[in-house]
């Protein structure tokens, strides 16, 4: 796993996109702060969608250096919650423009999983997490699943064998507003 650890970092630090396992679904990654990157990403997946794509980080800390807007009760969630979340919170700052939609808000997701981790302790940064595919096609639930397209459009695929034990389903989404509002986004 180490081996592929670094291979990811490196891509990651070189602005390329990485095709890597997460707690729920295989994901297309990059540097969440490169907008080029980000924009590969979008040109890789034929979408412009700002609401779809998400950041993972390394945990509730280094969630407050990327919106500094964030209800305290989103992370008393964050920590009560006993499957993945997907957090939208406000005041999105210090990632790629072209990663914020218009209301200024950021998804963020710490993952419950080892190469991820690892991955994001190593880089220091959060990373890019969308679905492996092109936009508008079902969500491959495991690599064999990802069409050659995406597999070819990404600078490194990890091995399959860092998967862990994946949900095989996407995160339940809770958007929270700057005064605590909260809004189910999906379950």
């Amino acid at each position: 796993m180490q081996k592929n650890v670094e291979q990811a970092v490196e891509v990651l630090r070189g602005g390329g996109l990485i095709l890597y396992p997460t707690d729920t679904v295989w994901g297309i990654g990059c540097d969440a702060t490169n907008a080029e990157a980000v924009a590969k990403i979008y040109a890789l997946k034929r979408s412009e969608d700002k609401k779809s794509m998400l950041v993972l980080c390394a945990s509730a800390d280094m969630i407050v250096r990327y919106v500094n807007k964030a209800p305290g009760i989103a992370f008393d969630v964050m920590e009560m919650a006993t499957k993945p979340l997907t957090l939208i919170l406000p005041g999105a700052v210090g990632v790629a423009s072209n990663l914020i939609p218009e209301e200024g808000t950021l998804g963020v997701r710490v993952p419950d999983h080892d190469f991820c981790q690892k991955v994001l302790h190593r880089f220091g940064k959060p990373i890019v997490s969308t679905s492996a595919n092109i936009s508008g096609e079902a969500t491959p639930k495991t690599l064999a699943e990802i069409s050659r397209e995406i597999i070819d459009g990404v600078d490194f695929v990890v091995n399959p064998r860092c998967e862990g034990h994946p949900t095989r389903k996407p995160s339940s989404i809770i958007a929270f507003g700057e005064g605590g509002e909260v809004k189910i986004i999906r379950e």
